[in-house]
């Protein structure tokens, strides 16, 4: 799956990872939402509320985790003329920071970013 990156624009790759791993988001929610609301004790219209709610929070939360690692690794990639695991890191450290964010907190941005870098280096590095 390595592609001539100068052929292929930063924008696409990262609306093609958007929807493939929200997608998987949506799927991971519509498989732990209703486990999720039965442990809660909802029934009925309540249920099926939550399990929506659930579906719309994992696809976009790994969609939008997705997007930024794929346009981040993409331009560094580019900018560098480079693809080796150096990308992989810069673009884990954006996801997970973006993932992190969220909780305003600068230890767990600052672990997540690094969590998540180190994850994507590795799986680069053993690519190349």
């Amino acid at each position: 799956m390595e592609e001539d990156l100068d052929d292929v624009p930063c924008t696409s790759l990262a609306v093609e990872s958007i929807l493939r791993v929200g997608t998987a988001g949506a799927i991971w929610g519509l498989c732990t939402g209703p486990y999720d609301a039965r442990t809660q004790g909802l029934k009925g219209i309540a249920r099926a509320k939550f399990v929506a709610n659930s579906v719309r929070v994992f696809g976009t939360q790994c969609g939008l985790v997705a997007g930024v690692f794929s346009i981040t690794r993409c331009g560094v990639q580019k900018y560098r003329r480079r693809n080796d695991w150096v990308n992989g890191l810069i673009g884990g450290a954006a996801a997970g920071a973006a993932v992190a964010a969220r909780t305003r907190s600068w230890p767990q941005v600052i672990g997540m970013a690094g969590l998540v870098s180190v994850f994507c280096a590795a799986a680069d590095y053993s690519r190349t």
